[in-house]
């Protein structure tokens, strides 16, 4: 049973949102957030990285920063720029991403089902990460930024998403990004009952990006014993068959002392190896492409390689790191070695491109996306997939809904 509550969200007036919303607060760099809302006051990133509005150089877990955030979170409100609805709702959140649509529910999870994992995880947090989220939403008294979530798609819920989403919209706004966001308020009562009760018929949801956010709400919510609304946290919630997962590519610096033909001649003892005249945009599971010495490869691991061991050792991020990054390039442990960088597929194979061309890497790997349907796999046979192994897109943007806590 999945439980998922409607609450009096906290949003931008319908004017003001695009000048608002902003990325998710750990997407950018702070000289990036700086940059981007200099000249904006009413910029989430105020809020959700607020080191910005302090002098550079400003330790970003220092307690002056999270008082920062606080304070301009504060004077959004007594403006007018936010408001609190009066009254608990769900609302409907949709994305447009070129050709891609996805649209999900708005909503307070249960952060008891979250540490009794009916919400289920498959990420490992860092305790720095887990920490500076606690503090920020213990300084605000409020989630600011959405988990998000996904759930085996229902029809019930696709019908009554259809039939909401075809009335008009309280925001509709396209990112600088191109990426097109619009949302809809559900507060009556027999929709929000539907909504609700469908919910209740769901066994399981889970994590697809959020891990520290869902983690810290737990946190909080057993410190404060489940006080006044503690006990949910903010998230999104879309059916799996909406989700968009891209590649997420890997670039080293160096070949750990070997000639590229070792690493040529250990992959044709692994799968199928050919060079190729364009960049290799992996077309299906098990295909990698490769890019070193100016030359880019296509390879497609043997499917007695790839078919070995369980379902969190399959997955082609798997595959790469251990039999190519771990035994060959002394990559042991990605989530330390300073020695590997990861490309989001947004920036497309181009970008590896440059990294190995402008000679601070040595060679790149660009990936075939992770399928959700891996993801859910893992999750429920409750294991843990390697760091960096989706990249969702588009992303939520911060500020469309704050949940107080």
């Amino acid at each position: 049973m999945a439980t998922l509550k409607p609450f009096k969200a906290v949003r931008p007036k319908k004017e003001l949102a695009p000048d608002l919303c902003e990325l998710p607060y750990d997407v950018l760099s702070s000289a990036e957030a700086r940059e981007a809302a200099a000249g904006h006051p009413l910029s989430f990133f105020h809020v959700s990285k607020p080191e910005i509005d302090l002098p550079e150089g400003t330790d970003p877990y220092s307690d002056e920063v999270y008082a920062k955030g606080a304070e301009n979170f504060q004077k959004l409100l007594s403006e007018g720029a936010l408001y609190q609805d009066e009254t608990a709702c769900y609302y409907l959140y949709r994305q447009i991403m070129g050709d891609h649509s996805q649209t999900g529910i708005v909503a307070a999870a249960s952060c008891q089902e979250y540490l009794d994992e009916i919400i289920k995880k498959h990420e490992f947090t860092r305790p720095d990460k887990e920490n500076d989220r606690v503090r920020h939403i213990e300084s605000l008294n409020a989630q600011t930024g959405p988990v998000f979530l996904t759930y085996r798609s229902n029809d019930v819920l696709n019908r009554i998403f259809e039939e909401q989403s075809s009335k008009e919209a309280c925001v509709d706004i396209t990112a600088p990004d191109g990426v097109r966001h619009t949302a809809w308020t559900i507060c009556d009562e027999q929709v929000i009952h539907q909504i609700e009760s469908s919910f209740e018929a769901i066994s399981t949801l889970y994590i697809a990006d959020g891990h520290h956010r869902s983690a810290a709400a737990g946190r909080i919510y057993e410190s404060r014993k489940g006080a006044g609304s503690s006990g949910g946290f903010l998230t999104v919630v879309f059916p799996h068959d909406q989700m968009q997962i891209l590649a997420y590519n890997r670039a080293v610096k160096d070949l750990n002392g070997r000639r590229p033909e070792e690493i040529l001649s250990t992959l044709e003892g692994l799968g199928t190896l050919a060079e190729s005249d364009t960049p290799v945009d992996p077309e299906c599971k098990n295909e990698l492409g490769v890019y070193m010495g100016n030359r880019w490869y296509r390879f497609q691991f043997n499917k007695e390689v790839a078919d070995k061991g369980n379902a969190v050792e399959q997955l082609d991020v798997s595959l790469l790191q251990n039999h190519v990054l771990s035994p060959l390039l002394a990559i042991e442990d990605p989530r330390k070695s300073t020695r590997i960088s990861f490309v989001g597929g947004i920036r497309g194979v181009g970008e590896l491109e440059k990294l190995v061309d402008s000679g601070t890497y040595a060679i790149a790997f660009s990936m075939h996306p992770t399928r959700i349907e891996d993801l859910m796999q893992i999750s429920d046979e409750g294991g843990i997939m390697p760091p960096k192994s989706t990249w969702f897109e588009p992303k939520l943007r911060d500020g469309m809904f704050t949940h107080l806590i």
